[in-house]
């Protein structure tokens, strides 16, 4: 998914929201853990190592062989026409640059890693993984969360950003919209018309990091058959598989189930919509607003 949610946030009003003190220290993760697959558009076996860092430090990643470009997971470095996944670059014109990050991003988000060095080998590619944000959850609870201390010692405030009134961004018949609610609230609409297999779907959860972990996290990213070979043919999902992606046939249906949620493709899409708004996070500060954010049919990436 491009960064369209984060980036309608960032150019709405300062008076509609504001940063909101969560009464909780930034965290960082409690030891480094990797995981390694094969990322989604090349194809080449990648691993991305996760980092312990300091509070106020936030989310960054660092490339194999680029280790002196630094790039944090920061909207202002998200590429306004990335295809099919969320690409970082440091800078306009840069050469360094982080694909398929939103998976990754968004199961930081959920699980409050407000900190974090991420440092890939084997390509500029996140590991795509089975194609969900489940490995990832299971990768972080399996070393744990801790404080983050800065480089003085010193825990600092996590702040949170606080909806205050109405904001929309609507394009066609495509929109986001975000209201004042007390916690973070998604609701999520999804209309495939020539397939009728996944048809039109709505979600509508409160989030925290146990529904996260359970409802959100496993749900895999998906795509239509009979679009795959155009999308091969523009350079894109190499590393597409069975095994780390749903695929659906116009009259077919799905051509590998089970799937794990009746309604996972639209589970999926929040998934992606939380690793998007993650990009909001400055200096080790959540991303994610205070909100009730009301979406249906945005232009999302697997």
């Amino acid at each position: 998914m491009s960064s369209t949610a984060a980036r309608a946030l960032t150019s709405v009003s300062r008076a509609a929201f504001s940063w909101k003190p969560t009464g909780r220290p930034q965290q960082t993760l409690a030891a480094a853990v990797s995981r390694s697959g094969v990322g989604l558009h090349l194809g080449a076996c990648v691993t991305a190592t996760l980092f312990p860092t300091q509070a106020g430090e936030g989310r960054y990643f660092l490339v194999e062989g680029e280790e002196e470009a630094r790039v944090a997971a920061e909207v202002r470095n998200a590429e306004p026409r990335s295809q099919l996944c969320t690409t970082l670059r440091r800078g306009e014109g840069a050469h360094t640059r982080v694909r398929t990050v939103e998976h990754l991003l968004s199961a930081m988000e959920a699980l409050g890693v407000d900190n974090c060095r991420i440092e890939l080998s084997g390509g500029d590619e996140i590991p795509l993984l089975d194609g969900s944000a489940q490995e990832w959850v299971e990768a972080i609870q399996s070393v744990g969360l801790c404080a983050a201390e800065d480089a003085n010692g010193q825990k600092l405030d996590k702040l949170a950003p606080e909806i205050h009134e109405p904001v929309y961004l609507r394009r066609d018949d495509c929109f986001i919209a975000a209201f004042p609610s007390s916690q973070i609230h998604i609701t999520y609409g999804i209309d495939f018309p020539k397939v009728p297999t996944i048809g039109c779907q709505w979600v509508s959860t409160y989030l925290d990091d146990n529904i996260y972990s359970s409802k959100i996290a496993p749900a895999r990213t998906f795509c239509i058959f009979e679009e795959v070979e155009e999308m091969r043919a523009a350079g894109l999902i190499k590393g597409g598989s069975l095994e780390n992606a749903m695929v659906c046939s116009i009259s077919g249906g799905w051509l590998n189930p089970p799937l794990r949620f009746e309604d996972e493709p639209c589970r999926h899409k929040i998934l992606d919509l939380i690793g998007d708004f993650s990009l909001f996070a400055q200096n080790g500060n959540q991303g994610f607003p205070i909100a009730h954010i009301i979406a249906y049919k945005l232009t999302t990436a697997p």
